[in-house]
């Protein structure tokens, strides 16, 4: 069997053993793109390139975190629950989270991007407008189907709202950019340029309604009424732009 890596860093200089200070999370990684920031023995990260066992042991404790937090809730979450689950010892998980709060952010933003992504997957081969857009709505109807996130807003509900208000802002912005020949193919027809911000952010806005007050009846007309929605938000955008 081949070799774990391993990892190596420069001893640090006396000055940086007296100016030495944590990064702050901006929320945008300061690591380059095919690297990750490990925690080593708690403290601050150090860069290391990622191989393919410590993705999947990456992978693994996120797995495991959401079937803690769904359990237990954010507050009560316990480091020791999450390596039971996941089937790594406490010095394993250190190796690649600083904290609790540490392993809750990723496991927030992880989520964000895994439904980003595969949404962009979704519908990156769909040229035609009419069927990127019907795609979009199959892919959000499912999402809601499937999602656990009620589940997360019932046991974890403060931090529930915080990943929903990241997800509602993100996808303001990729929404425009996966409906791009969708407003094209709009604007052209038209002759006017919507508002697609305004667009996207009642998309979503819907979205997260059915979250929080999902229908009972008629669940699977998801897709007509969103189609209904947006040929109003069109017809009133189209009005103001006329005036």
């Amino acid at each position: 069997m081949p070799k774990a890596a391993s990892l190596k860093t420069e001893a640090p200089t006396p000055a940086s053993r007296t100016k030495k200070k944590a990064l702050p999370d901006t929320g945008a990684s300061q690591v380059k793109p095919g690297e990750r920031r490990i925690a080593a023995n708690g403290g601050a990260g150090i860069k290391v390139k990622p191989n393919r066992r410590s993705e999947e042991t990456i992978a693994n404790i996120l797995k495991a975190t959401e079937e803690v937090v769904l359990l237990s809730g954010a507050d009560r979450i316990s480091i020791l629950d999450v390596c039971q689950v996941a089937g790594v010892s406490r010095g394993t998980f250190y190796r690649y989270f600083a904290s609790q709060e540490d392993l809750l952010d990723t496991f927030s933003r992880h989520k964000r991007e895994s439904f980003h992504s595969s949404l962009s997957q979704e519908l990156g081969h769909i040229s035609d407008p009419e069927a990127r857009l019907n795609a979009l709505f199959a892919y959000l109807d499912n999402y809601l189907e499937q999602s656990r996130a009620r589940r997360l807003l019932v046991v974890a509900p403060d931090y529930a709202l915080g990943f929903f208000r990241r997800i509602f802002h993100d996808s303001i912005v990729r929404f425009q950019d996966g409906l791009g020949i969708v407003f094209d193919d709009w604007d052209e027809r038209l002759g006017v340029r919507l508002d697609r911000e305004l667009i996207c952010e009642m998309i979503i806005r819907y979205v997260l309604s059915e979250i929080l007050v999902p229908e009972a009846a008629g669940r699977r007309l998801f897709p007509v009424r969103m189609k209904k929605l947006l040929g109003a938000l069109i017809m009133g955008s189209t009005s103001r732009t006329r005036r």
